[in-house]
């Protein structure tokens, strides 16, 4: 029968290391499923739009770097196994949209944001934070984070030209993941956040969405 590995505190911190170099390092990320965009054609942008999907894609991916640190963080310091294996499988599903987001700006002709190394540090101290208090907040801030990515989608989804349907298929399945997060997140005794911090969450978010659509 096969048994949980173990890892002491130095393990777990070069793991950490590790997790943050293949988020950050250009391509170093292996989806585990192909770009739902692969299927879908390539259809001419004029240069105006194309800078403009390139920022939405950009934010999306800053987003997913942003989501990678918080699981990180908060895998590191959770208390409960099973709530720390959640944390980390739903950091390998998110290595999906990083690939997939990375990919679709390079065919853009546009980069991630220089800003990812500082937005990833940032969201794997509140992670880490979020673990040290309790497990429950840190689901429950998940499930926060969560409902915020799917806003940004759905208004990202509305922006995209019509004919950009490689951008569209691969914001569409992040949505259904990103909302699939959220619940389990809830499911598995997250709390549900009161109305004043997601607002503060929202502010936060505004500031990494108009950097990054820029930087």
């Amino acid at each position: 029968m096969a048994c949980e590995r173990h890892y002491s505190p130095v393990d777990r911190l070069f793991l950490q290391a590790d997790a943050a170099l293949r988020t950050l390092l250009p391509f170093s990320g292996q989806p585990s499923r192909p770009s739902p965009a692969i299927v879908q054609a390539e259809n001419e942008l004029d240069e105006p739009t194309a800078r403009h999907v390139a920022g939405l894609m950009r934010i999306n991916h800053t987003g997913e770097v942003c989501a990678q640190a918080l699981y990180q963080g908060q895998a590191l310091t959770a208390k409960l196994p099973d709530v720390r294996a959640a944390m980390e499988h739903a950091a390998d599903e998110e290595i999906d949209h990083l690939a997939w987001c990375e990919q679709r700006i390079r065919q853009l002709g546009s980069h991630p944001s220089v800003l990812n190394p500082l937005f990833y540090g940032l969201s794997f101290g509140v992670g880490a934070v979020a673990g040290l208090i309790s497990d429950k907040i840190s689901l429950g801030f998940v499930a926060a984070t969560e409902d915020q990515v799917v806003k940004h989608l759905d208004n990202h989804l509305q922006q995209l030209p019509a004919n950009d349907d490689k951008s569209r298929a691969i914001l569409e399945q992040m949505r259904l993941d990103e909302e699939r997060h959220a619940t389990s997140a809830l499911e598995a005794g997250g709390l549900r956040f009161p109305r004043p911090v997601k607002f503060g969450m929202t502010l936060l978010s505004k500031v990494m969405t108009k950097s990054a659509y820029r930087l």
